[in-house]
């Protein structure tokens, strides 16, 4: 990468000691840094997925392209291997092409963007953030299209491209990318707060630099990321056996009646290494739920979700990537060869965080969360309302959180912890719908000694002809419960048309037409439940009756009786639990709700919808 940086400045850095009080300063000034690219963000993007929901990752690294802060790993390793041009001051570099830049992203609608931050003619850190644009053009509105079967019907393909060169806008280029788009408002402004984001990261960087000489901020840099890497060291060394061990979930369809697809990964520790292996994962599928899988974005993957799991407060960045390596085979679901349709691989990356659930949680159960991380369920809305003015909405949903060892999941939470909802009133405001129900769903968590969350059903009244999609995942396959937690409750959706008729509609479905007046109901999945749910206290279990969140039928899943009156009957609580242990017997380490035919039949019996088949893996072109 170095030879790539064109600096003005030849004077090398200087790796020097420095005191903790001062690491810690430039810490937290890197910490806030980052939070404030944030803050211009929000204020400065128009789409209500940036605007609102926070769709973003930002991050600020070293000079090396290593994240020292930010919400998910360094993208910047990927994408400048695959970039050929130099870079200079002044330049800005963006891409949304996973092909192109090694998956530094992995659909089309992320778009990243890149600042190389200069300082006395030296290069001295990155700053950069990714955003998901309502629009890159292709097949659909939204540009996240089921039956694509390739990547040039997803919209267009942004190379590793220079936005800014030496300091001046190319404005021919953005204006070529801006003229393939639905939304080009949207996405301009959008792109324009990335870009003020980074800057806002750059000119701190700068100013920390200027404060306490070049020196002391690159050595801090580097201080920072060996913190990472001793403490992470010591998480593999508890976490990961030298045994390998495995573990297996599944994508529940591809959205043209095939499925499910596995995802397959053993780990084991060789020395201070975590190594993890994918073979044995399903080959690339037909449409676009294929997730191409940066081996450093698993690692970020690994990172995040053990030191939330073990220490919250270890600030994570890259430093630890020597620690793991990653394996994953060509032409599988996870590492497809191009060009594969890949905009719906949300499914997927949603999977992962199950499988690692289950991967690390069989060597210390009392600390593994059940399933739930699951998917990230999207509704897509658009047409000409009654000005003859085109809308486009993009929303993501949000469904159960698992159960976990601390307590109970929250209910209609996001998979990723940055998001927040869209408020029904802005939704309201700016598109011809209305929101007429927006609540938990009782009973869909599972049950256990800490419930998992509720999914929460939406109700969106449609107020205009046009069209809609939906991308959602666990139709078919349960999140799953753990240490006798029971799973949670599948997605539905549930289309009631004006002469009141119903149809249930697939989890993933795209140009399905609505008219005004139509209502869905959009129901997601519930978080599986952790622990046994008859050693639940009773009490716990009525309180969440009166907040309307267990049913009183529901009770009985925990083994308690509740009367009319809505107090515990003690004594038939007891009798109740004695004899459903007995018909139990040991409780299970995972809960899947039993084999894959029993789902399927289920399933069938329960929403009417075909199962889908097997798959039919046709040769991937290598």
């Amino acid at each position: 990468m170095r030879e790539k940086i064109i600096e003005t400045n030849s004077a090398a850095f200087s790796r020097i000691d420095v005191d903790t009080v001062t690491v810690d300063i430039i810490e937290n000034a890197l910490r806030n840094a980052r939070e404030e690219m944030d803050a211009v963000l929000f204020r400065t993007a128009m789409s209500p997925g940036i605007r609102e929901q926070g769709d973003c990752f930002p991050m600020i690294a070293n000079r090396d392209g290593k994240m020292v802060v930010g919400q998910f790993g360094s993208f910047i390793h990927g994408f400048m291997q695959a970039y050929e041009g130099e870079v200079e001051e002044g330049d800005i570099l963006m891409t949304n092409d996973p092909y192109m830049c090694n998956a530094a992203v992995s659909h089309l609608p992320d778009w990243i963007v890149l600042v190389p931050i200069f300082k006395d003619g030296r290069h001295i850190a990155w700053s950069a953030m990714f955003g998901h644009m309502s629009d890159n053009g292709g097949m659909v509105p939204g540009s996240i299209p089921i039956k694509a079967t390739s990547i040039y019907q997803e919209g267009i393909r942004i190379p590793p491209t220079k936005l800014y060169k030496k300091g001046e806008l190319q404005s021919d280029i953005l204006e070529l990318i801006l003229h393939n788009v639905r939304t080009p408002q949207w996405n301009r402004f959008d792109l324009n707060a990335l870009v003020a984001a980074c800057n806002t990261a750059a000119k701190r960087c700068k100013e920390i630099a200027e404060r306490f000489g070049d020196d002391i901020f690159y050595s801090t840099m580097e201080i920072m990321l060996e913190r990472n890497k001793i403490a992470m060291s010591a998480i593999i060394n508890m976490l990961v056996p030298e045994e390998p061990r495995s573990f297996e979930d599944y994508v529940c369809d591809d959205g043209m009646g095939m499925g499910p697809y596995k995802i397959k990964c053993k780990m084991w520790r060789e020395g201070e290494k975590a190594i993890f292996d994918f073979d044995g994962t399903d080959p690339q599928a037909q449409s676009s739920i294929n997730f191409y899988l940066n081996e450093e974005m698993f690692k970020m993957f690994f990172g995040s979700f053990t030191i939330n799991l073990v220490d919250p407060q270890i600030l994570f960045n890259d430093g630890f990537y020597d620690l793991v390596e990653v394996r994953i085979p060509k032409g599988s679901l996870l590492k497809p060869n191009f060009p594969a349709a890949l905009s719906g691989r949300t499914h997927a990356l949603g999977r992962i965080f199950d499988v690692m659930g289950g991967l690390l949680g069989q060597g210390a159960p009392e600390a593994m969360n059940a399933a739930g991380f699951s998917d990230s369920p999207h509704l897509f809305y658009s047409g000409y309302d009654d000005n003859g003015e085109w809308f486009q909405l993009f929303q993501i949903g949000f469904g159960g959180i698992p159960g976990r060892p601390v307590g109970d999941g929250p209910d209609g939470h996001s998979l990723w912890p940055g998001f927040t909802n869209v408020p029904n009133e802005f939704i309201e405001a700016y598109f011809p719908l209305r929101v007429e129900q927006y609540r938990t769903i009782p009973d869909s968590g599972g049950a256990g000694l800490h419930r998992g969350g509720n999914g929460l059903s939406v109700a969106y009244r449609f107020l205009c002809d046009g069209h809609i999609a939906i991308h959602d995942e666990r139709w078919l396959t349960y999140p799953w419960g753990v240490n006798g937690g029971e799973p949670g409750r599948r997605s539905t959706k549930r289309l009631v048309r004006t002469d009141g008729s119903e149809q249930i509609l697939p989890a993933k479905c795209d140009d399905i037409e609505v008219r005004a007046g139509d209502l869905l109901y959009f129901d997601t999945w519930g978080g599986g439940g952790w622990g046994d749910p008859y050693q639940r206290d009773p009490q716990l279990v009525l309180a969440d009756v009166h907040r309307d969140l267990v049913s009183i039928e529901g009770a009985k899943r925990y083994g308690v009786v509740i009367t009319e009156d809505l107090t515990v009957d003690e004594a038939a609580t007891q009798a109740l639990r004695k004899t459903l242990s007995e018909q139990r017997g040991d409780t299970q380490l995972f809960n899947k709700g039993g084999s894959m035919d029993e789902i399927k039949a289920r399933c069938l019996e329960e929403t009417g919808l075909e199962p889908p088949v097997a798959p039919k893996f046709r040769q991937a072109r290598a």
